[in-house]
């Protein structure tokens, strides 16, 4: 019996430790069954997807392009991971199931389309009942034709995909490789030079859809403002749980935005930073075991993740007792003075990395203040030095989008060393942090840390914040952290 890709399970859906079914049973299961329509029509923003597909195809013409969304990965031996579309299939495509396939076909003036994907389980067989993929395990999916017309795709069985494969030349098919292996075995690789260890002509394909993704439409944008305002709702959440005289668990706190965003969207969109004290200064802090203090501040970078994939980032930090110290604020106010600085440069023509060396002289200026740095900030900021970053270790901003990282694939001179355009929606998130070992700070700053990030939409003369709802400047966070602690907790709905 085949495997199933690449989990090495059986192809057809069984388990290892399935029981053997007398006859008498299966005979039983095969009858009496009533077929359940699936209510589908074409899905509003099926226009967008049609025009990035058709950029797509001016990008390559005469040449065949398959991207895959991936498969299902095993957590621990028969369970599997949450299933997350590829993000660059799910942008052209809008399909949210594992396992398919777009495939675009060179028809002489672009491209034709086809969606191989995994159709529902028919009563025709006993796959209904006995897979892991049947109905009566994973709920009625769709069929070809129902999928056909909410997504304005042709569709093709799943089944189908070795024999559209085979054959195709490589100099004439560009594949996205590295989602499923499948894919990647039956379309050998051209035989040409190696970029970042993919032969060149896929990375090209990875590469303009990361360019495509720059530029956000207005149902993007409406996305992502959906996004943040669901962000924006979970803060709520946590603050309202947050005692104010006693500790608490970081888990406790990242449990309650997670219930936020699993129920105003698809889940979160990357693993949620939940850092009280010290923990703070740990950049990718989502281990997530400490506890609130009384007295110390709490960072939290959390997003929700809409249920069409666009997701929020956004970090706050609140003193847990409801005051800053002097301190306290002194650093808080210094990186607010940053953010702001790199918010207020952006719009069009710009350079993306202006944004950073604005709001990194801000903090370079505060950290002069406070006796830290060795040399005049100028000499700081000049790239043979940069000492300044031994305290703010990150850069300022990155795209944002159906990715949190996204257009992670965009060429330097398009993104990193490139210039904003308008659609375009990055962070703007400076910080400070001061590590509990530094022995060059004094120790009263050692275990501060503070971020402050927001989701920045580039406009035609400056910038909107899509997370505004969430105040930035200290006194308005104690303001609102009594607000919300008055309101009291809440579930959502």
């Amino acid at each position: 019996m085949a495997e199933d890709r690449t989990s090495g399970k059986p192809a057809d859906g069984t388990e290892s430790h399935d029981p053997d079914f007398p006859e008498a049973f299966l005979a039983f299961m095969r009858q009496g069954w009533a077929d359940s329509a699936l209510p589908v029509g074409p899905r509003p923003e099926v226009p967008n997807y049609a025009k990035r597909r058709a950029a797509l195809s001016a990008a390559f013409p005469g040449e065949t392009l398959v991207i895959p969304t991936g498969t299902e990965k095993v957590r621990a031996n028969d369970t599997d991971h949450p299933f997350r579309p590829g993000s660059d299939f799910a942008y052209l495509t809008g399909d949210l199931d594992p396992d398919s396939v777009l495939v675009l076909r060179p028809n002489g003036s672009g491209h034709d389309a086809t969606l191989f994907m995994r159709p529902r389980s028919s009563r025709e067989t006993d796959e209904f009942f006995r897979s892991r993929h049947g109905e009566l395990w994973v709920g009625r999916r769709h069929t070809l034709a129902e999928k056909s017309t909410e997504l304005g795709l042709p569709t093709e069985d799943l089944a189908g995909l070795d024999a559209a494969l085979a054959g195709l030349a490589p100099g004439r098919t560009r594949v996205l490789r590295g989602f499923d292996a499948r894919v990647d075995a039956a379309v050998r690789p051209w035989d040409g030079p190696l970029v970042d260890g993919r032969p060149a002509r896929d990375r090209e394909l990875a590469i303009v859809i990361s360019e495509l993704k720059l530029v956000k439409d207005e149902w993007e944008i409406a996305q992502l403002q959906e996004a943040c305002d669901a962000t924006v709702r979970g803060f709520e959440d946590v603050a309202r749980a947050l005692p104010a005289d006693r500790g608490v668990s970081e888990r406790l706190l990242e449990g309650i935005f997670a219930l936020r965003a699993r129920h105003d969207g698809n889940d979160v969109g990357y693993g949620s930073i939940v850092g009280a004290g010290e923990h703070a200064t740990i950049l990718h802090w989502v281990h997530n075991h400490g506890a609130t203090r009384p007295g110390e501040l709490l960072l939290m970078d959390m997003g929700v993740e809409n249920r069409n994939l666009y997701t929020a980032d956004v970090t706050r930090v609140l003193p847990v007792d409801g005051r800053f110290t002097p301190l306290q604020r002194q650093v808080y106010d210094a990186v607010y003075q940053a953010q702001q600085a790199g918010i207020d440069v952006i719009r069009p023509g710009v350079a993306f990395r202006d944004v950073h060396l604005t709001a990194m002289r801000v903090l370079a200026e505060a950290l002069k203040d406070l006796g830290l740095l060795p040399v005049s900030v100028d000499e700081a900021m000049d790239p043979a030095s940069t000492v300044y970053r031994r305290w703010t270790l990150h850069g300022t901003s990155h795209m944002l989008g159906i990715d949190v990282h996204d257009c992670a694939n965009a060429r330097k001179e398009k993104y990193r060393d490139g210039a904003l355009g308008e659609g375009y929606v990055l962070t703007v998130e400076p910080g400070l942090y001061f590590q509990p070992e530094d022995e060059l700070v004094p120790e009263e700053l050692r275990g501060i840390g503070v971020r402050i990030e927001d989701d920045i939409l580039v406009t035609a003369t400056g910038s909107v914040n899509l997370s505004a709802g969430l105040p930035r400047r200290a006194d308005e966070v104690e303001t609102w952290l009594a607000e919300q602690r008055e309101a009291g907790p809440r579930l959502p709905g």
